[in-house]
């Protein structure tokens, strides 16, 4: 009998001849269910438990048990919590599978029939990762299915390509449609970006990256400073999704031999708009886009929300507060400086206030303040932006970047000349942001009287909230920069462990790491003595300004960040 068995359940495999080989359906009905869902491309689970024979409950145990599988329940976790951004909905409906969590490379996907392999094809090809099935009841999975279709429809709905607002006049667009062709009006290339673009805000990323290379194409998201690949879509898009790029950031899509730059904005709702600064370069196996996203409410959460410690952010309000003078923000690229600057002009941002910015580009647009995008080409160079600023009655200026002599020197005449000017500066820390002035040609005289503060920042980023207390021992706290009397016992280091809501990474989101220099009488003195950064970085500590390290240890004590994190971010 059981060879009969094993021959009539031959041409079934999987969950199906499972079902036969556990005595829970003949073979007859297992054939009739089976060629029923492969016929109409349905799920085999859903089929099978219309008969009422079996519950939802009895059959996820089978599998799990049958194929050494682990068994989950949906209903012990949070919707909110699911990893949305990585699935298409669509095909989590079809294929009735959900994302679950990433961890790495792997995705654990919540099915009811782990034997389904083309489904796990499916969803591993679109991915591009591991995936790792977890069973669960399918009466469960249909309901969290429809649910999160439900949203991202309606999330999706608000996104239309119209909702895409192109500033380009009628007459450009007319044109960069004629070149653009049939390749552009491809509704699911259209349809993908949208999605790429959406799920990219949702998941906090600031960045898009898309990467072509001779045999694959890639696309990743940077959250939190770190890049995370997120998809490797055919390499035969990757012309479509370029050209689809340029045509709605006001490129020219015919070229392709030279970097461009532009700019495209996403209406999510009557209130909420998101620009995307675009930036495309050529490589070997095609242009590389990277897509920086700039949302406005960044620089509308306010100064407390940035990290800077109470003193630190009463000298630096007390600074941009005063009539004139120049407050400088240095750091690397990437530390944060444009959204500190942007947070001081929003608090500066009154109606008996004239304020104009000359950026390149103005990656956050603020209503009220007069911005200028700098165009080299054209000569609207920085120096020549601040000189027409003062000719335009302003009270506050801000200078996106001092790349050169004469813009270092207009601003600092124009800080000598009762007007508040905030700038950047490419600098290690906030005393050798003096002596990058003094090397630039600036005049000890015009730098000691016009430069009233100084803040050296880092962006650091914050434990998630599955950190855990580790023990480190006292002569590796001593060596990052503890000192003997704070090992007291009354602070324990957490680190990074990994879940769900932090995708594994052990991290969520990004504080600021300060070190807020005001210039002092001493320091000014220094300065005009042509002092070095040394001798000003010894007199910032002896009036007790931390350095950008003693910073980042104080985030530690209080838990927000690891000890690993800051190390790598600051520098001893």
């Amino acid at each position: 009998m059981a060879a009969v068995t094993t021959q009539n359940t031959s041409s079934l495999t999987g969950l199906a001849r499972t079902l036969v080989t556990q005595g829970w359906l003949t073979e007859s009905e297992a054939e009739s269910i089976w060629k029923k869902t492969n016929a109409s491309g349905e799920s085999f689970v859903p089929e099978l438990l219309k008969g009422r024979r079996y519950s939802a409950a009895q059959v996820a145990e089978l599998a799990a048990s049958a194929f050494g599988y682990p068994m989950f329940d949906l209903d012990a976790m949070d919707p909110e919590l699911l990893p949305r951004s990585i699935l298409d909905a669509k095909l989590s409906q079809k294929r009735r599978i959900v994302a679950l969590f990433q961890r790495g490379s792997k995705l654990f996907v919540g099915t009811s029939d782990p034997t389904n392999l083309q489904a796990l094809d499916e969803v591993k090809f679109q991915t591009g990762l591991a995936i790792e099935p977890v069973v669960v009841e399918d009466d469960k999975l249909a309901k969290l299915i429809e649910k999160t279709s439900r949203e991202a429809e309606n999330a999706t709905s608000i996104m239309d390509v119209e909702d895409l607002e192109l500033d380009f006049s009628d007459e450009e667009a007319a044109v960069q449609q004629d070149t653009s062709g049939i390749e552009i009006d491809d509704a699911p290339v259209v349809r993908y970006l949208q999605k790429i673009m959406l799920d990219a805000i949702n998941s906090g990323a600031s960045d898009i990256h898309f990467e072509p290379y001779e045999k694959f194409y890639r696309i990743r998201y940077r959250r939190d400073g770190i890049l995370y690949e997120i998809a490797q879509p055919p390499l035969a898009i990757k012309e479509k999704v370029a050209s689809r790029i340029k045509v709605i950031s006001r490129l020219d899509i015919a070229e392709k031999r030279v970097p461009q730059d532009g700019r495209v904005k996403m209406v999510l709702s009557k209130n909420r708009a998101i620009d995307f600064r675009v930036s495309t370069l050529p490589t070997l196996y095609g242009e590389k886009i990277v897509m920086r996203i700039l949302d406005p409410t960044s620089a509308q959460l306010g100064i407390d929300a940035l990290g800077y410690e109470p003193w630190q952010k009463q000298i630096l309000l007390d600074a941009v507060q005063r009539p004139y003078g120049m407050v400088l923000v240095t750091g690397p690229t990437g530390s944060g400086k444009t959204v500190s600057l942007y947070t001081c002009l929003n608090i500066l941002n009154k109606p008996g206030v004239n304020i104009s910015t000359a950026e390149d580009p103005a990656e956050i647009q603020l209503a009220g303040v007069n911005q200028v995008n700098v165009n080299d080409k054209a000569g609207l160079t920085f120096a020549a932006a601040l000189k027409s600023f003062l000719r335009q009655d302003p009270d506050i200026i801000m200078v996106g970047e001092i790349r050169d002599l004469e813009t270092a020197d207009i601003a600092i005449k124009a800080a000598q000349t009762g007007h508040m000017v905030l700038s950047t500066l490419h600098t290690n820390d906030a005393p050798g942001t003096l002596t990058r002035l003094l090397n630039m040609g600036v005049a000890p005289f015009n730098v000691a009287s016009s430069v009233i503060c100084i803040t050296a920042q880092r962006l650091a980023r914050k434990l998630c909230t599955c950190k855990r207390q580790v023990e480190i021992p006292p002569e590796a706290l001593l060596k990052a920069g503890f000192r003997e009397e704070e090992l007291d016992g009354s602070w324990q280091p957490y680190h990074a462990v990994g879940c769900d809501i932090c995708q594994g990474s052990g991290y969520k989101g990004r504080t600021g790491i300060y070190q807020v220099m005001p210039i002092t009488d001493e320091m000014t003195r220094i300065i005009l003595k042509n002092g070095s950064s040394v001798d000003i970085a010894d007199q910032a500590r002896k009036e007790g300004v931390m350095d950008l390290r003693q910073a980042g240890l104080l985030k530690v004590k209080a838990g927000i960040t690891s000890l690993e994190e800051v190390e790598a971010v600051t520098n001893l």
